[in-house]
């Protein structure tokens, strides 16, 4: 999308958190959301104790690696942890373990239909804890012993040091639409690999998105940038980005540059609202944790990882689309859940063996014209369509009228059947098809023209 004077320039970070057994650098269960109680999956490790060593997970780290493996990224073989310093209550250490300067992923690109978004890099890190917050009218006690009514924080530590996954593109985005489509492919391609749940709507998979407009015709970055924070639903993302053109475009049309500042979304009020104004890198401090040793990543490794990644859903859809003559839309909509493709997948096939027409059958079941499933037994969709054509062939009065037409209207085409052209049969079966405006019952309207022809 743009406007007559400027243009958005978008760029995406998304955090997922991988699927493993334990946190990320202890042997802590990661159920950040599964646990009984508040705090009750910590350990000296996961809440920063002095003196507790931090040991990396082999599984955060392979997942990430495939997760770049898939998408085409260039992949690190000699990689480390950084710590990434900054002062907040869900940050038990005062820092965070991260990747800076060399990420396991890098590179690459992901497709949507608005063009090529480059991807800068993937890298892993530690979540923090999560801060809840209430409303309470019964008194609290404060540290000095007095009673207070209001709003009250606390910490929970299940999810400090879950295996975090950050993936950044390049601002290759230019409208909300296309930074949607990107998420939701991006999403897919995260599950298919079995690494996330990548559930939004419980924080699995955080949405951020830079926001910042440049004129129409520069090619130069925009000198500042508005970053909307941890978004957990496509729709927002979407609004949020839409909103903030809206919000920046104004800004600049009274001549005032947006500040460099972070920003939420309001769904109650359609609007983003003032976080905190944006750091720079210098500000978080990054340098090599001395507690990890760098990581090194064999051949023989990436190998394993290239071999157990599954056909991925872009490539599900371009097959359907050549094997089967599925429209895109409609691939895309059956190929997001990896179990429920690999249904599709084997429905399809079998329809072909019994001559249904597999694209007919999609678009019915995608428009909701049918109740078919991809459990539906072959035989019963069968007997459906086979009776829906024998429904909708022409009768053989039709026939026998349309055939009688074209053998009139076509001598020449006839003379050269009878001097033994193959070619004149298929022509004045074509002229035959037109006539009727279908190739519906094919078979009796060529036996009724073979038939007719040898009459004459």
């Amino acid at each position: 999308m743009s406007n007559k004077k400027y243009t958005p320039v978008i760029g995406l970070e998304i955090h997922v958190e991988l699927s493993t057994n334990s946190k990320m650098f202890c042997g802590c269960k990661n159920d950040p959301f599964g646990a009984d109680a508040p705090n009750s999956h910590v350990c000296p490790v996961c809440l920063g104790m002095p003196g507790a060593l931090p040991v990396p997970n082999r599984i955060a780290i392979e997942s990430t690696v495939l997760l770049g493996l898939a998408l085409g990224c260039s992949i690190n073989r000699y990689s480390k942890f950084d710590r990434k310093h900054y002062r907040y209550p869900d940050l038990p250490k005062g820092y965070q373990i991260t990747q800076y300067e060399l990420p396991f992923c890098y590179g690459s690109k992901l497709m949507t239909s608005e063009g090529p978004v480059r991807l800068r890099r993937i890298h892993l890190e530690e979540d923090t804890a999560k801060l809840l917050h209430h409303s309470s009218t019964a008194q609290l006690t404060t540290w000095h012993g007095a009673k207070s009514k209001g709003e009250e924080s606390r910490i929970d530590f299940n999810r400090s040091g879950v295996p975090l996954m950050e993936l950044v593109t390049e601002p290759d985005i230019h409208c909300a639409a296309q930074a949607k489509e990107f998420g939701k492919r991006l999403r897919a391609i995260i599950v298919y690999l079995g690494i996330s749940d990548a559930d939004l709507e419980r924080g699995n998979m955080r949405l951020e998105a830079s926001v910042s407009l440049r004129k129409e015709g520069d090619t130069a970055l925009p000198p500042y940038k508005v970053e909307l924070k941890n978004i957990n639903s496509f729709s927002f993302m979407e609004k949020a980005i839409q909103f903030e053109i809206k919000r920046q475009t104004a800004l600049l049309e009274q001549g005032i540059q947006p500040a460099q500042e972070t920003r939420g979304w309001h769904e109650a009020t359609g609007e983003t609202v003032l976080q905190r104004s944006k750091e720079n890198a210098d500000d978080y401090r990054y340098f090599p944790d001395p507690d990890i040793p760098p990581i090194e990543l064999s051949e023989e490794l990436l190998n394993e990882l290239k071999a157990v990644i599954p056909e991925l859903p872009g490539a599900k859809v371009e097959r359907w689309k050549k094997d089967y003559g599925i429209e895109e839309r409609y691939g895309v909509l059956l190929s997001d859940d990896r179990e429920e493709a690999e249904k599709w997948n084997t429905l399809f096939s079998a329809l072909k063996k019994e001559s249904v027409h597999v694209a007919d059958f999609v678009k019915d079941v995608a428009n909701k014209k049918t109740a078919f499933t991809n459990q539906t037994p072959v035989a019963d969709i069968q007997e459906h369509y086979h009776a829906k054509k024998t429904a909708d062939a022409p009768s053989p009065e039709k026939i026998t009228e349309a055939v009688a037409a074209v053998i009139a209207e076509n001598a020449k085409a006839v003379a050269d059947f009878r001097g033994g052209s193959e070619k004149a049969v298929m022509f004045l079966l074509g002229m035959v098809f037109k006539k009727l405006r279908t190739k519906l019952g094919a078979d009796s309207i060529r036996e009724e023209l073979l038939n007719t022809l040898k009459k004459k």
